[in-house]
């Protein structure tokens, strides 16, 4: 990634309520817009897309926020449980299209801006 850096405007999940509603029902997001899911213990993680309108792209991370797996384009209101592949702390979900546009893969970083929001 060197040093490539693109800020999102991200809304945050951080309790089991905000986690299981997600990005449900929402028509549109702006592309440099996301929510972060912010898991209390690094685990495997399983989403998928009930409910979701927009396509979106799934950004896996560990503790230190390197991401270890994305899911692309993923199916609108699909049940497909969509996994992280091994255990996860972070889940950044973007609008699909955004890795590919952005050239973001495994090994890119989730850091959060000085003001405190996250970035990828």
């Amino acid at each position: 990634m060197g040093d490539h850096r693109y800020p999102f405007h991200v809304e945050l999940a951080t309790d089991e309520a905000t986690r299981g509603k997600g990005l449900m029902f929402r028509r549109s997001l702006a592309d440099d817009a996301g929510m972060l899911f912010v898991f209390p213990a690094r685990e495997q993680v399983n989403m998928w897309m009930r409910n979701t309108y927009i396509p979106l792209d799934m950004l896996f991370a560990d503790e230190t926020g390197v991401v270890h797996h994305i899911a692309e384009h993923t199916e609108p209101f699909s049940e497909q449980i969509i996994s992280s592949g091994g255990p996860t702390a972070y889940v950044l979900e973007v609008p699909g299209g955004t890795a590919e546009r952005l050239g973001l893969k495994p090994g890119a970083r989730l850091e959060p801006l000085p003001d405190g929001a996250p970035h990828g």
